[in-house]
This record gives C-alpha cells, structure tokens and sequence, in this order.
C-alpha cells in the first residue's frame, strides 16, 4: 500500500511529490480493482490544481475584498482582518482517510456491517473548506463607552456581518450552500432568510470552547466552494492559540486506535488503508521531511513555502478600525 509518507523524503518539489503519490496510487487501484483509491487520486488532483493557485483564486478573492471595502465603509470604528487559505497537502490528506475511517466505524457500530462502495464514494463527495476564508473582527476597547460589554458588541456585530454576506455574495456569483439543519442557529440576532446557510458554533459551543459562525458558498464562475468563518477575536484566539487549537495529540491518537478496535482488521480493505495513512500523518516528525520550500525544527516550530503542512496564504487584508487606519485601498 503506497502512503503519502513514502514521498516526503526526496527532496521534490511539492507538486512532484503529489505527481508521484498520484501515479503509483492510480497504478495500485487499477491492480486492485479499489475505486476508492480512485476518488482518492481525483482528490488529490484538486489539491494540486488549488496549490497552484491559479488565476480564479485571484479572482475570487478580489470579489471578496469588495466586501471587505463595504465593511470599511459600514464599520470604520471596528477592527478586522480576512484571511485566505488553501488547506495543505498534509492536512487535505488526514481529512480523506479521516472521513473514510468516521464513515466506516459510524457505519459499522450502527448496522453492524460495512457500507457499500457507492455509499463511501458518495460519502467522499463532501468536501466543502479545501478553499476557505476568515473574517476576525474586533471592536477596540477606546471605541467602548463600557468595556465590560465588549463581547456582547462584538457578537452583535458578527451576527450583523452574517445577516448581510450571503446576499452581497450571491450578488458576485457566489450561492450560499443550505446546511440542511446541522448546526442550526437559535440565536435571535441572526435573521430567518439567512439561519438555513449557517453552522452555529457560537450558540451550541464546542466542549473545547471552539466558537464562530460557517457558511458554504459554490463559487459560479470558479465551479468551486469555498467556506467562510466569522468569529470575535476572542474566538479566533481560542481556535488558534488557545482550547481549541491544543486538543492534544495523544488523545487524538487514542481516539483513532479505539475505532481501530471496533473494526476487526482485515475485514474491510477500505478502513485499514485510510487509518493506516492517517495513523501515518499523525506519527511524522517533520524535521525529518525533505520537502523543497519547507523547514521544520521540530512539529511546532515550521517555515512552511510550499503549502505542504500549513495552508497556501490566499489574501490578508487588514483594518485596524477609524483613527488608527482610514485608508481603504
């Protein structure tokens, strides 16, 4: 069974890297008959279409800027910063094997046998944040007549900006993706014609204090989606830096190694090849790679040019509020 892991060693660029991990999936899959192993290559096509950042990322962000523009406009006294990522290469490849192995152990502990081959493939159809972007606001204790209100301005304000987004989108070409009531928003502050494209994870916190707001959008022009968080500072420190970003390797492990239990091996070809790569992933000391454009001291400390471990940077655009920065372009 070829792994990505086998690749990061060379010394190849990124995309030579993913040629290869490419081909000798594709030639394994033909052997084996695995059409899994086949979404699989398709996946990791678009991954590399993606990293290559080509002209319709540059387009669709500088739509995006023009809601930035309208936020600068409508908002001088708030503090924001959009962001824009690709998701790297590592982390693209832990997320399809860890759909495999969610869908199949979900599957398994529930009827008691495996899904079928269509119904995974069908499963590995919804990948929605490969391109995604983040709107972090803040709004400055000097703008406050009462500090202490603070988060409840700046989460008045979130819920402001979501109300709004999905229409001026629509407006660019842009269709904001139903959740089809997953993550369902109760909170009155966001408006009926929006509340079915939203994942709320402000209202119904995560146990690891992860909070923001989720939207989908099929990009038209690009035929793409893309995804787009709105959270406070606050959140984005938590999601960053703090409870959420820090839920502990080892417990991750754990978790993996009891659906391993669960699912006798051997049984079903398509689990053992996904949590085999992914217990890989998990297991890389990326000062060991040999990856061109990429540096690691250890698994903290990275210098990451090639998009392999950490996301592609797509835009930063940054407004430090009215007195502090007034120009727009």
């Amino acid at each position: 069974m070829v792994t990505l892991n086998d690749y990061l060693y060379s010394g190849d660029t990124i995309f030579r890297i993913l040629q290869k991990y490419m081909d000798a999936l594709r030639e394994e899959a033909k052997q084996d008959h695995n059409e899994i192993d086949i979404v699989h290559c398709n996946f990791l096509l678009q991954i590399m279409g993606l990293l290559e950042h080509n002209d319709f990322l540059t387009a669709q962000s500088q739509k995006i800027r023009e809601f930035y523009k309208y936020m600068v406009a409508e908002y001088p006294y708030l503090s924001f910063t959009f962001k824009g990522r690709i998701k790297s290469l590592i982390r693209a490849e832990e997320k399809f094997n860890g759909y495999i192995v969610e869908y199949i152990y979900d599957y398994y502990t529930k009827n008691g046998n495996y899904p079928s081959v269509t119904e995974l493939k069908d499963r590995l159809t919804c990948f929605r944040d490969l391109i995604a972007y983040r709107i972090v606001i803040s709004v400055p204790r000097c703008h406050l007549d009462r500090p202490e209100n603070r988060e409840a301005e700046e989460i008045r304000h979130l819920y402001q900006i979501a109300n709004v987004l999905p229409q001026f989108l629509e407006e660019r070409g842009f269709t904001p993706e139903p959740t089809g009531g997953i993550k369902e928003s109760t909170s009155p502050l966001l408006d009926d014609a929006v509340r079915q494209y939203y994942r709320d994870y402000i209202v119904t916190e995560n146990p690891n204090g992860y909070r923001s707001l989720h939207i989908t959008f099929f990009d038209n022009s690009a035929r793409c989606y893309m995804e787009m968080q709105l959270r406070t500072k606050e959140m984005d420190d938590i999601a960053e830096i703090g409870s959420a970003n820090h839920l502990g390797y080892e417990k991750r492990q754990e978790s993996e190694r009891a659906r391993r239990d669960v699912i006798p091996k051997g049984e079903c070809i398509y689990f053992d090849e996904a949590f085999e790569r992914g217990m890989k992933l998990q297991q890389l000391k990326l000062s060991e790679l040999d990856v061109n454009m990429f540096a690691a001291v250890d698994n903290s400390l990275i210098n990451d040019g090639c998009g392999l471990y950490r996301g592609r940077l797509i835009l930063p655009y940054e407004h430090l509020s009215r007195f502090q920065n007034d120009l727009i372009d």
